[in-house]
């Protein structure tokens, strides 16, 4: 995607999410409209922290795995280090977790409210290297927008 398309993402984002006060309401909003605003996707989701583990929460995309220890595979990885995962070949990653096994390169962003993690978002691809240091920065943008749309509101998931 380039600046205009995360821009019209911004916005689409930003009436998503209107006035409404409920968290999961703003999330399952907030994962649609990721879903729709990027190609060469097959599956987009949450993953809340829950204890030591993440917990499915509003995807799209295919049945997905419902808990994921923090520590394993992309999401867990994303979670313990609290750093963003670009991954260009899932398959070179130990301990890969496929929520759908056509999946070849991941972005994860860990959501994080003051020095708490809440969870993050997983985005696969079907094909090799998709994610570029720009869809990142993006990313990381829109997912900074929905979790201070939470803090705004005063919950979180």
């Amino acid at each position: 995607m380039n600046e205009t398309d995360f821009a019209l993402a911004r916005s689409q984002l930003e009436a998503a999410l209107g006035e409404e006060t409920d968290p999961l309401a703003n999330a399952a909003n907030f994962v649609a409209v990721l879903w729709h605003a990027l190609s060469d996707i097959n599956w987009l989701g949450l993953y809340l922290k829950r204890g030591e583990q993440l917990v499915l929460g509003p995807f799209q995309g295919l049945a997905a795995v419902s808990r994921i220890d923090i520590g394993t595979g992309v999401c867990g990885t994303a979670a313990e280090t609290r750093a963003t995962q670009r991954v260009a070949d899932v398959l070179a990653f130990p301990g890969h977790i496929a929520c759908d096994i056509r999946s070849r390169s991941e972005l994860v962003v860990p959501l994080i409210i003051g020095d708490r993690l809440i969870g993050v978002l997983d985005i696969d691809s079907p094909s090799p290297d998709r994610f570029s240091a720009a869809d990142q920065t993006g990313i990381e943008a829109l997912c900074a927008r929905f979790v201070d749309t939470l803090i705004e509101r005063g919950d979180s998931i």
